[in-house]
């Protein structure tokens, strides 16, 4: 019997967190496209062709955009300078991250209750950067955790500790169209349900505003949402970001190009940077 479209959706993105953890664990060092096929037990042109539909470019070219200077790459190609006179139009529920974004956030009273009467669903799921722990209310994706070298239970504990009044429901089945969309294989918005307090809001909405493919830096942020001393503070949001990939904290750099920090740790940032990169850059070819 023939797979579906959604079993060849979950496989390939398998198959590419596989690969990527591969890259990563090189160090640096350049895998051939035999060595990477081997290691993922798959001939040669078809690992080729899955890569390619997933990332857009090839896994030799990928690696380069992996290189721990890809961020300053980045900051002199495509920054994204965030001028505070656009502050007021990060105030709406409406700004769109891209097509697939839905943005509503929770209100400043409903969260200082810690998630009272809330019902979160939660499973674990496939994602082009490994196992990613996904959480939702019925408005949307209220959480995204990844793996990585963490144990699970502690990226459960990690997300779980937002909303400690929350009810968490176990339910992977209700999420996956959601998840497909988040990641980019699915038909359809992936709704966001932002939970988090007034300052960390105004953040993330800033955040929105960064286009795929480019960064911008931490006080860039700062001055967007008219508060341009508190770059710390705006640090300190980015890393309480509970969306990531969706509200992509991973685009907040260092004004020296350095990557700064990521909850989820360095090498998933270099690797949601490089795919992006890699995405933006096969879009341009098109």
């Amino acid at each position: 019997m023939t797979a579906g479209p959604e079993h060849e959706d979950r496989y390939h993105y398998g198959v590419i967190a596989r690969a990527l953890a591969h890259i990563d664990a090189a160090g640096g060092a350049s895998l051939s496209l035999d060595q990477l096929a081997a290691a993922l037990q798959m001939s040669p042109a078809h690992f080729q062709r899955v890569f390619t539909r997933w990332v857009g470019v090839s896994p030799k070219r990928y690696q380069q955009y992996l290189a721990l200077g890809h961020a300053r790459q980045l900051l002199a190609e495509r920054h994204t300078v965030l001028a505070a006179a656009d502050a007021a139009g990060l105030s709406g529920g409406g700004r769109l991250h891209d097509l697939f974004l839905r943005w509503e956030a929770m209100s400043p009273g409903d969260y200082a209750r810690g998630g009272d009467g809330l019902v979160i669903r939660w499973g674990w799921h496939e994602s082009p950067f490994g196992p990613a722990l996904v959480m939702a209310t019925e408005r949307g994706i209220c959480g995204i955790g990844f793996a990585g070298d963490r144990d699970p239970e502690t990226v459960m504990q990690d997300l779980r500790a937002r909303w400690p009044r929350a009810r968490f429901v176990a339910d992977r089945e209700s999420l996956r169209s959601w998840v497909l969309a988040a990641f980019g294989a699915g038909s359809g918005p992936a709704p966001v349900h932002a939970i988090g307090a007034p300052f960390q809001i105004k953040v993330w909405e800033a955040l929105l505003a960064i286009p795929s493919g480019h960064v911008t830096t931490y006080g860039d942020i700062a001055a967007a949402i008219g508060n341009p001393r508190a770059v710390r503070a705006v640090g300190t949001a980015v890393g309480r970001n509970p969306v990531s990939w969706l509200i992509p904290c991973h685009r907040a750099i260092r004004k020296g190009g350095g990557l700064g920090g990521y909850h989820w740790g360095l090498p998933m940032k270099r690797a949601m940077l490089a795919w992006e990169s890699a995405r933006a850059e096969a879009a341009a070819a098109e």
